[in-house]
């Protein structure tokens, strides 16, 4: 009698679920309506991702940080092999490097790009370096910490630069 009256309950459930006008059209033959009634396609046909039809509310969109000094940080660091480039992170992280003039000194760079700002604090340069020893092992030492400050100041010389040359393309 128990089972009886708990298989009722269910279909009641399940049928009760089935209720109400539903659009069954098959949303692989018809991807664009689907699409756009999911909010997945913006007005003008194209694809949007993390934010719909809103207004742009600058040039960089297309990015998390100052587009400014990503491409001049990129620029800057491009004789370095990278690890990892994270535009919307803001954080970019080089490979190990050794000038062929010193190859026993390598050094590493972490670079934060944090705001979306062309401004001086808007950007920390964190350099590592090692040395190899007689044996060939690789040993932590400390690196001048000038070289980070030289970094930054190289980078946000070249982001200006950038920003002055765009501005005189647009006028």
């Amino acid at each position: 009698m128990k089972q009886a009256l708990a298989a009722t309950a269910l279909a009641l459930t399940i049928l009760a679920g089935c209720g109400g006008k539903q659009n069954y059209s098959d949303p692989m033959v018809d991807r664009p309506a689907a699409a756009k009634q999911a909010g997945y396609v913006s007005g003008e046909g194209g694809w949007t991702i993390f934010g719909g039809d809103k207004k742009k509310e600058d040039e960089g969109a297309g990015i998390g940080v100052n587009s400014f000094l990503w491409r001049a940080s990129l620029d800057t660091l491009s004789f370095m092999p990278l690890a990892s480039a994270d535009p919307f992170g803001g954080v970019i992280i080089t490979d190990w490097y050794a000038t062929p003039a010193q190859p026993n000194d390598r050094f590493k760079v972490t670079l934060y790009i944090l705001d979306r700002q062309l401004r001086a604090d808007g950007l920390r340069a964190a350099v590592f370096r090692q040395t190899r020893d007689n044996a060939g092992v690789w040993a932590d030492v400390p690196a001048d910490p000038r070289t980070a400050v030289d970094m930054e100041n190289t980078i946000l010389t070249r982001a200006r630069e950038m920003r002055i040359s765009m501005a005189g393309l647009t006028k």
